[in-house]
C-alpha cells in the first residue's frame, strides 16, 4: 500500500503568545515493512531555531522555537509512505508466554530494540492490580504467547465501548479500566499493562490507520486523528508483533507507524512550553489516503 498522510495541528490562542518551544514527533519513521517515500514538515509562524533528529528509540523528532509573537501556531505534516509487511506467524505456533517471559528477562541487550525497555511499569502505564487480573484470564500455563496475546487483544475490543468523551490524555490507566470506555490510547495502555504485569514485554506505538476502508468493510475507529497500538516480543525469531485492540487487528498494511516507546508520553505527537497568559484551543485533523 502507499499513503498519502496529511496532519494538521492548530493551536489558537486567546492573547498574544511571545515565545513557545515544542519537540514534534510527526514524521513516520523507516523500518521493515514500511518506507517514507518524502515528508515534511510546515510550521507558521516561522520558527526562530529549528533541529532535527532521531530519539532513542529512533523515532524522529523536530524541535522547535518560535520567538515571534503569534496568536495561533500551525503545524502541518505531509508525507507518502509505502506500507508492504510480512504476513504475521501463526499465533498457535509461537512459544509459550512463560518461555518468552524468560527470555526477556534474560536478554542482555539494551539496543533499541530490546524487550528489555518495555518489561517494567512506565510513568502513563503503572502496575495495576484488575489490569493484571484481567490480562492473566487469556494466559493459562503453556499457551503460545500470540495466541493469548490475541485473545486478549479480542477481549478489550468487545468488553470496552470505544469513546472519544469519556478520557482525556491526563486520565489514568485505571480510570479508563474501571470505566471500561475510552480511546485507542486507553485500551493501547490497559493491554500493555496485562502484559507487562506477566512478565511479557509490551510496547506503545503511535501512528496512523488508514480513513477510506477496502470495499465492502466498515470504517476502522481512531481513523479521524492519530492512532495508537501496542506491540509484544514473541522471542528473538518472530521479535515485535503490532496488536491494535481497538479494532481487534493485527497491524499489517492498514497501519502507519510513527513512532515507538514505553508509553504515551514517549512519543506524543507535540509537547512543549509556550510563555504567555490566556487560554489555548486546538485543532487536529488526520487525512490517510491510500493512492496505490
Amino acid at each position: 500500500m502507499i499513503y498519502d498522510v496529511r496532519h494538521v495541528t492548530t493551536y489558537g490562542y486567546s492573547r498574544m503568545v511571545p515565545f513557545a518551544r515544542c519537540i514534534l514527533r510527526l514524521l513516520p519513521r523507516d523500518e521493515p515493512g514500511q518506507r517514507v517515500e518524502n515528508g515534511e514538515i510546515l510550521i507558521t509562524p516561522r520558527p526562530a531555531e529549528r533541529s532535527d533528529g532521531l530519539c532513542f528509540f529512533g523515532n524522529r523528532m523536530t524541535m522547535i522555537s518560535v520567538t515571534r509573537p503569534h496568536r495561533e501556531l500551525r503545524v502541518e505534516m505531509r508525507a507518502r509512505i509505502t506500507v508492504e509487511r510480512a504476513p504475521p506467524p501463526h499465533p498457535g505456533l509461537t512459544r509459550s508466554w512463560e518461555e518468552v517471559a524468560a527470555l526477556a528477562l534474560a536478554s542482555a541487550s539494551l539496543e533499541p530494540s530490546s524487550p528489555a525497555h518495555h518489561l517494567y511499569p512506565s510513568r502513563l502505564v503503572p502496575a495495576v492490580a484488575p489490569v493484571l487480573a484481567y490480562a492473566r484470564e487469556s494466559f493459562p500455563t503453556g499457551r503460545p504467547v500470540l495466541e493469548a496475546a490475541c485473545e486478549l487483544m479480542s477481549r478489550i475490543r468487545r468488553e470496552f465501548t470505544y469513546d472519544p468523551d469519556a478520557t482525556e490524555v491526563s486520565t489514568p490507566l485505571a480510570e479508563a479500566f474501571a470505566a471500561r470506555h475510552g480511546v485507542c490510547q486507553d485500551f493501547a495502555h490497559i493491554m500493555i499493562a496485562g502484559l507487562r504485569g506477566l512478565g511479557l514485554p509490551a510496547a506503545y506505538v503511535s501512528g496512523y490507520i488508514r480513513t477510506i476502508p477496502p470495499p465492502g468493510q466498515k470504517r476502522l475507529e481512531g481513523a479521524d486523528a492519530s492512532h495508537a497500538w501496542a506491540m509484544i516480543w514473541c522471542g528473538p525469531e518472530i521479535g515485535w508483533i503490532g496488536l491494535d485492540p481497538t479494532n481487534d487487528l493485527i497491524v499489517g498494511d492498514d497501519h502507519i507507524v510513527t513512532a515507538i516507546g514505553r508509553d504515551y508520553a514517549d512519543v506524543s505527537p507535540l509537547d512543549g512550553v509556550l510563555i504567555g497568559p490566556g487560554s489555548q484551543k486546538i485543532a487536529v485533523a488526520v487525512d490517510v489516503i491510500p493512492v496505490g
